[in-house]
């Protein structure tokens, strides 16, 4: 499926609206100049276009397989991921020290997002890794990390997170697994994880396993649990893969997308491991970890939004159905208003969860370089917004996508469908989005929403700054944050479960206004001429915007409504 890059909105972005200067001027992140990442993101944009995206297809259609026990990846993504790795672009943020760039993870952010459009299913792969490297990183002992981490930045090994098994989905406190101490500082790992993303493939040398036990003295719930890094080869004494270890792949999940990524079933049967972080201390060494995938997962789903709406708006460039009233037309469905309105609302949701995510993680990269508190509880509130809201927009641009597509959309080989399969199951993994909502709501509001309210008072500060060049629009985005600050003052005094009871509308009223804000700096940055920019600004603040009010009504509606409905009730 073609791809192009979208290089031009990523700059403008970073220089406009998530101020990304602020990051390049730090003195961990000085090497970050415009001309530096610039060049790394055209280059990026090569790979994607060139390398990537013309295996999108080819991983729909000529799955990953499991053969007497091995996986068997789809032709192409071998090469494909040997360029990745020889590339450099597994570790764009990784410490220089084990051979990383060392870049903003702003910059990764943006790599990932073109990288998950053009090919999701390959995509993951990658992510894993980094996900694993930045667990490493913070929590490994230094023989851990001379060991693996090198090889994990190459991407000569691939690594991946365990923590799902068929009875401890979301309740990850139910799981099973158990790690018996060798008496030699190893551990024997034993048990069932499901769900797992890129269990193995047939490219890298070696497959990293992060996996989350019990120990014989861990407490039940997650206070009891431990981290163990259990490789498929256990190291020899150079470092080299050896002996295998005592796991393997039991089956490979059949999905309704991303069947190029092969999600497996992985057993354990005493398997050994090394610790990672402190012993009971799993939960907050993966969470170093998840926090950050959050983010990427995210951003997955920004960037199939990005694929699907180029998709769809070749098709409606293309097409020719119907007349219109529009003189001067393409004579194109281009031309209807219905498909002009689904385009423009693909379009605008992209880039307002686009603005999100760079601006979590310019924050991310803020806290990082500076230490100041103030960033880190910005990067915490964006992070449940930037995954939820980022993975509803991929879904729900994808299905626009197929419905520009009309009939052909429900059509496989036009490749529309493939998008909306492909990116669904974003909206579960790395936390459902119901899960990243109630820890908004629950989590990130202990501190009396005042991280939140800093958040509205910015965006009304950006509003009044922008009253003078565009008044209509600046009026809109002020008073919709009043709003947010009214709910978010009504919210904080509900109890836990009315709050839980709300929190999806919650959140996605927070995102819109968000996004509205990231508009209208983006239309403000661009100048009064009433470019593009500023006209995608109004479609999303005039027509999207407002479905905010009705959030917000819905959000403060409590819990005693749902629960008036009993089981009998609905099942009636």
């Amino acid at each position: 499926m073609p791809y192009r890059a979208p290089l031009a909105d990523f700059r403008f972005i970073l220089d406009h609206v998530a101020g990304f200067d602020a990051v390049a001027a730090t003195e961990l992140f000085a090497e970050a100049t415009p001309e530096t990442v610039e060049a790394i993101l055209g280059e990026a944009g090569k790979l994607c276009e060139n390398v990537l995206a013309p295996l999108q297809r080819e991983g729909d259609l000529k799955p990953a397989t499991l053969e007497n026990g091995v996986v068997r990846t789809t032709p192409g993504f071998a090469e494909a991921y040997r360029q990745i790795a020889e590339g450099g672009w597994v570790a764009i943020s990784a410490d220089p020290e084990h051979g990383g760039m060392g870049l903003p993870l702003t910059v990764a952010t943006a790599v990932n997002d073109m990288m998950s459009a053009a090919c999701l299913s390959l995509q993951l792969n990658p992510l894993m890794t980094q996900g694993q490297i930045e667990a490493l990183e913070h929590h490994a002992s230094e023989e851990l990390k001379a060991l693996y981490l090198p090889k994990l930045v190459s991407g000569e090994w691939c690594g991946t997170m365990n923590l799902t098994e068929p009875q401890a989905g979301s309740d990850v406190g139910a799981l099973r697994s158990k790690a018996e101490p060798n008496g030699n500082g190893t551990y024997a790992i034993t048990g069932q994880k499901v769900f797992i993303s890129w269990g193995d493939n047939d490219f890298s040398e070696n497959v990293c396993h992060l996996v989350l036990a019990r120990l014989p003295d861990g407490a039940p719930g997650t206070k009891g649990i431990s981290l163990f890094l259990v490789p498929k080869f256990i190291p020899d004494e150079n470092g080299n893969p050896g002996r295998r270890n005592s796991l393997g792949v039991v089956s490979l999940e059949h999905k309704m997308g991303l069947h190029g990524s092969p999600t497996a079933v992985m057993q354990y049967d005493g398997a050994t491991g090394w610790m990672v972080g402190a012993p009971h201390g799993g939960m907050k060494a993966m969470f170093t970890m998840m926090n950050n995938a959050r983010l990427g997962v995210g951003v997955q789903g920004i960037g199939v939004a990005e694929g699907a709406y180029q998709h769809a708006l070749a098709y409606a460039l293309d097409r020719k159905q119907g007349n219109t009233p529009v003189e001067g037309g393409s004579g194109t469905i281009v031309d209807h208003a219905d498909v002009r309105r689904m385009l423009a609302t693909m379009k605008a949701e992209t880039f307002a969860a686009r603005a999100i995510a760079l601006n979590l993680a310019v924050a991310l990269d803020m806290a990082r370089a500076t230490g100041e508190a103030d960033w880190a509880a910005r990067a915490a509130l964006l992070t449940p917004i930037a995954k939820a809201y980022g993975t509803d927009t991929g879904i729900n641009v994808a299905s626009l996508g197929m419905q520009v597509h009309g009939g052909m959309g429900f059509i496989e080989e036009t490749g529309a469908a493939q998008y909306l399969r492909d990116v669904r199951v974003t909206a579960i993994y790395e936390g459902t989005n119901g899960i990243q909502a109630m820890d908004l709501v629950g989590r990130k509001m202990m501190d009396n929403g005042e991280a939140a309210c800093r958040q509205i008072e910015e965006i009304q500060t950006g509003a009044e700054a922008a009253r003078a060049s565009l008044p209509a629009l600046a009026e809109d985005v002020w008073n919709a944050a009043e709003a947010m600050r009214e709910g978010t003052e009504a919210l904080v005094a509900q109890g836990l479960n009315d709050r839980f009871a709300g929190a999806v509308p919650f959140l996605r009223a927070f995102a819109l206004v968000l996004g509205a804000h990231y508009h209208l700096r983006a239309a403000v940055a661009e100048g009064t001429q009433g470019g593009p920019r500023t006209r995608l600004a109004a479609f999303f603040i005039k027509r999207l915007l407002p479905e905010h009010a009705a959030l917000l009504a819905h959000a403060r509606e409590g819990a005693a409504d749902l629960y008036a409905l009993s089981p009998e009730d609905l099942s009636a």
